[in-house]
């Protein structure tokens, strides 16, 4: 019969092995980066998007929504689509804060959690594109 310490210090070794192990998924380490998120009021978001050189705004709602309207300059990628991480990774630069909204926060809020997983820093837009249109902020079709 083995000492208790050799099981003891054959359980350590195996979970030092698993964790030091890095899986790999699409040429991106698993272990990303975790980025954060800001949910801000419609005047704090309105001075975000302001910034282009430090910020880029994504539209997460549907097409037709879009299409009605939308913000200036707003890179559309619908959040139901089941390659939305895929493109937000080909359409936006890593080096930008993502201002991401939807029509009531909800979606964009998923939105937000995908894309701090993918290695971005994310500004919220609290209440969404009907707040900010109550709010008589502008827009573009």
């Amino acid at each position: 019969m083995k000492h208790p310490l050799y099981h003891l210090l054959l359980l350590s070794a195996i979970m030092l092995t698993a964790m030091s192990c890095k899986q790999k998924t699409g040429g991106e380490e698993a272990a990303a980066e975790k980025k954060t998120t800001v949910t801000v009021s419609l005047d704090e978001f309105e001075k975000a998007i302001a910034d282009t050189a430090k910020t880029v705004v994504l539209d997460v709602r549907s097409k037709e929504e879009y299409a009605e309207s939308h913000l200036k300059r707003a890179i559309y990628i619908d959040i139901s689509d089941k390659n939305f991480r895929e493109e937000c990774l080909q359409l936006l630069p890593k080096g930008k804060t993502v201002c991401v909204y939807c029509r009531t926060a909800f979606r964009s809020k998923t939105a937000a959690d995908i894309l701090n997983e993918a290695g971005y820093d994310v500004i919220h837009m609290k209440g969404g594109f009907v707040a900010w249109t109550e709010a008589g902020k502008e827009t573009v079709k």
